[in-house]
């Protein structure tokens, strides 16, 4: 059975509210201040034990934001034992004193439970207090929870409003989730070329994410002409920053030879480096490649091993795959139980290969008792759900009769579907359908 190199070049929404430093626009006492401002130079060093001490001097001089800063520190154990409770603490202190960044992540404590038993909607009353005082991450972390329904009734065009206000306010990731927004045409008018000119603004200003998605944009043409060498330069950019969807998109430049030089041994580095940074459709797109020995030494046992742990992973298109190994005895004891177990399993979570080979499966008698009927059911949902090769097998039950009546004018209906979606062997017995009906 055929399977895919598939990565998914999509656009995505930042749903995290992140617990960040802000530098101080607030007059303290002098010393406080500058304990405060010492702090984040030694933080932004990573010498988190010192700026501990000098966060601590900050918020004992009584500068809110070392204090705010101090339950950064242990919400992430840095320079400190880590400290969910106390951090909740000390950011409803600082929310409570007036300290609008403190609301903010105080927020974020509440939107994913951390520290503090979780409660949507009182972090949207966080978000909004601090959006109100004028932190922009909140009215961007406002945003998301009107965007997705989260602790308020879902509102999309009200998500905009407030992207757009983190985004004017100087908040990249605000200027990021309104490029989707346009691009999707969810709460406004879809404008790509809108959507592309906010994405450049987001990766000049140094969120990789913003790279990775104007890439997509020049990969895909939309609201841009067609460039694939800039989208790999851009995906390069994103991988080079850390983003590993921009390093598995480049290695599907590099494996196809869209916009770079075809260079599978590349494709198979970069996919590996995604997978190692816990991205399930790099360790699936290098399954592939140990399958295929294209990049590296051909290995059906890596290769089965890599599709579980994308299967493990929750992506079905490694149990999918998974499930042919089984069924062929490639890199795995030959096991058509195993392989019924996996096709379901995918099938269940509406991956319509799954659902076509389980099909076969029934089908023929493999690993299952055969059931024409339950075959019949299975190639009807693959065929609904997009896989033509299920139409095809229906098509091909209804014109030999076996199980069920014959129905030539049903098998060339499912023949001619099979076939306008690109199904060869559809287009073929199409043609001899209408030649037995001829006569």
């Amino acid at each position: 059975m055929k399977k895919f190199i598939v990565l998914l070049v999509c656009v995505v929404i930042v749903l995290v509210g992140y617990v960040v430093l802000y530098k101080s626009s607030i007059e303290s006492s002098f010393g406080a201040n500058k304990a405060y401002k010492q702090g984040i130079a030694f933080h932004n060093n990573k010498e988190y034990d010192k700026a501990f001490e000098l966060y601590k001097k900050a918020w004992d001089g009584g500068e809110m934001l070392g204090c705010t800063n101090l339950g950064v520190m242990y919400a992430n154990g840095f320079g400190v034992e880590k400290n969910e409770q106390k951090a909740v603490e000390i950011y409803k202190k600082t929310c409570d004193g007036g300290e609008i960044y403190g609301c903010t992540n105080l927020g974020v404590m509440y939107e994913y439970a951390i520290g503090v038993e979780k409660n949507e909607q009182k972090a949207v009353e966080l978000y909004k207090k601090a959006c109100d005082g004028g932190d922009v991450r909140g009215c961007r972390s406002l945003g998301v929870m009107y965007d997705n329904g989260f602790g308020v009734e879902k509102n999309e065009q009200k998500a905009v409003e407030l992207y757009k206000k983190a985004c004017d306010g100087g908040d990249v990731r605000g200027c990021q989730n309104l490029g989707v927004m346009y691009a999707d045409g969810n709460g406004v008018e879809k404008n790509e070329q809108k959507a592309v000119e906010l994405y450049k603004k987001v990766c000049d200003g140094g969120e990789m994410l913003g790279c990775y998605n104007l890439g997509t944009m020049y990969a895909k043409g939309s609201g841009v002409e067609k460039d694939f060498g800039k989208a790999a330069e851009l995906f390069k950019k994103a991988c080079d920053g850390g983003h590993m969807r921009g390093c598995g998109s480049l290695g599907f430049m590099y494996d196809n030879g869209n916009g770079v030089e075809k260079n599978e041994q590349k494709a198979a580095q970069l996919y590996k480096k995604v997978c190692d940074g816990g991205e399930m459709r790099g360790c699936f797109n290098l399954g592939i490649m140990y399958e295929d020995g294209n990049g590296v030494e051909k290995d059906f046992g890596k290769a089965a091993e890599l599709f579980k742990k994308v299967c493990d992973g929750g992506d079905m298109r490694g149990c999918y795959n998974l499930g042919v190994m089984y069924a062929n005895g490639n890199g795995v004891e030959k096991d058509f139980g195993k392989a019924v177990e996996l096709y379901k399993k995918a099938c269940d979570d509406e991956e319509m290969l799954g659902c076509y080979n389980l099909g076969v499966m029934y089908a023929n008698g493999n690993g299952v008792e055969k059931n024409v009927k339950k075959a019949m059911d299975l190639y009807k949902k693959a065929c609904g759900g997009g896989e033509m090769h299920g139409c095809y097998n229906l098509g091909t039950i209804y014109a030999n009769g076996n199980d069920v009546e014959k129905d030539l004018g049903k098998a060339a209906e499912l023949f001619k579907k099979a076939c306008d979606g690109g199904d060869m062997n559809g287009c073929r017995s199409l043609d001899t359908i209408y030649k037995l009906m001829a006569k």
